[in-house]
């Protein structure tokens, strides 16, 4: 097609679904795209909680900010796995990065989350877990009485008897992306891009670890 140019021949970002590349991709979408699978919103090339979270962002970002998602989009190609710390690691960040700028009640439901979050964040360590305890506890101490309503909504029991979670569950990433999108802070987008940009590299650390080499030359791998 002579005239035409590759920018043209690739999709543009948009929210929401899109039957095919012409009307226009999600970042989910667009990443099947670029991965070679069948046009999907949820393709199998990537991890299913960042996912979730991207699908997300790219709904609420504002139309100006979203071309900014477009250079993340390859990073999460082939970002796959069933370490069970990615989708903990996903929901503690976001609902960290919501906690201290959402509206009074929907602090409360992000506040008991990240209760379950660090305590499930306890069984592991490394990293990645060690950074997202770290940035747990900080978000809960901006917002003590968020965190106290959610200790007494929880019973006096909760701490050796905490209630199970299902941190893959999007609930908890939909209170955290929409409190942070409607905030009353000036800079939401950045926020946003931020998070995602935060989820993916902590993502890539547990999921495609760098080998490391001892000083005789051996190359060891994480664990």
């Amino acid at each position: 097609m002579q005239g035409v140019t590759t920018e043209q021949l690739l999709p543009v970002l948009s929210p929401g679904r899109h039957r095919n590349p012409r009307r226009g991709a999600c970042f989910m979408e667009y990443a099947s795209y670029l991965a070679g699978l069948c046009w999907s919103d949820h393709p199998s090339c990537t991890h299913p909680s960042v996912a979730a979270l991207a699908r997300l962002v790219n709904d609420v970002t504002s139309d100006e900010a979203r071309s900014r998602l477009t250079t993340l989009i390859p990073s999460v190609v082939g970002l796959v796995g069933n370490d069970p710390r990615v989708p903990l690691v996903v929901s503690a960040l976001a609902a960290s990065t919501a906690l201290p700028i959402s509206s009074e009640i929907r602090q409360r439901a992000l506040a008991a989350g990240l209760l379950r979050c660090e305590r499930l964040l306890a069984n592991y360590s490394g990293p990645v877990t060690d950074r997202a305890r770290v940035t747990v506890r900080a978000a809960l101490d901006r917002a003590p009485g968020a965190e106290a309503w959610a200790r007494a909504f929880e019973g006096e029991d909760s701490v050796t008897k905490p209630r199970p979670i299902a941190v893959s569950d999007e609930a908890i990433l939909r209170a955290s992306v929409i409190g942070i999108a409607e905030a009353c802070v000036f800079n939401p987008d950045d926020r946003l891009v931020s998070l995602l940009t935060t989820v993916i590299a902590e993502s890539q650390e547990i999921l495609r670890p760098e080998p490391t080499k001892t000083g005789s030359g051996r190359v060891l791998q994480y664990t």
